[in-house]
């Protein structure tokens, strides 16, 4: 009497042949479905068309200028939606509301406090408009858009601190304080030792290639000053 055999998948009472899993043979019959089950998945870092989008500068909310003009409106209207209740109810006007009524009356057109609110009003005015068209957040620079649906921007802080560690490592730099903004670069450095114009040289080779670096969509104009260092005593 033989002994039971075993093997993966089997039982105690004989062996079971376990299916092959495999890649299809070329021109089997599942050939179709396996291909469509291993498409390959296409890249979403592929800009559709060629182009990744225009990389626009980022839009600060600006909740607080909101909010305070909302509390002004609000408290205003409330204030003479009262006042025109209160006077519809046969109760007098309140008395600052006669008061500016009389006065513009009495004044003329050329008076100096009239002058003068209408150039405050005008200029509060001019202020909304600007905070309404301009995209503000002036200190983050926006970078290139290489993929779409990817937004970045680098502080302009940051962005200095690169361009600072960068400028130190240059021979003959003593101490760099560079100035960084949405369209120009400013690096005043002190040179303790080598020719001022070679110095100078080395650091806008350097700045200009740490500059290309930082991915920005908009390259800031660099300017670069070296004087050398005062002596002491």
């Amino acid at each position: 009497m033989s002994e039971p055999s075993y093997q993966d998948g089997g039982t105690e009472h004989g062996t079971q042949r376990l299916p092959v899993v495999g890649p299809p043979e070329p021109g089997g019959p599942d050939r179709d479905a396996s291909s469509s089950s291993h498409r390959p998945v296409p890249a979403t870092d592929e800009p559709a068309g060629g182009r990744a989008g225009r990389a626009g500068r980022f839009w600060s909310s600006r909740r607080v200028p909101a909010a305070l003009l909302a509390l002004v409106v609000l408290g205003a209207s409330g204030l003479f939606l009262y006042d025109v209740a209160a006077v519809r109810a046969d109760h007098p006007a309140m008395q600052w509301r006669r008061s500016l009524a009389d006065g513009l009356a009495e004044r003329s057109l050329d008076d100096v406090w009239v002058l003068t609110g209408a150039g405050v009003a005008a200029a509060l005015g001019l202020w909304l408009l600007l905070l309404a068209l301009t995209p503000g957040l002036r200190s983050l620079l926006t970078m290139s858009r290489k993929h779409p649906g990817v937004h970045a921007a680098l502080d302009r802080t940051a962005a200095a601190l690169v361009l600072r560690d960068r400028a130190v490592e240059v021979s003959g730099v003593q101490s760099v304080r560079v100035t960084s903004r949405r369209r120009k670069a400013t690096v005043r450095a002190v040179s303790h030792f080598r020719e001022l114009d070679e110095v100078r040289a080395d650091l806008h080779s350097a700045l200009t290639t740490a500059i290309g670096e930082l991915g920005l969509a908009r390259t800031p104009k660099l300017t670069v000053h070296v004087h050398r260092a005062s002596k002491k005593g």
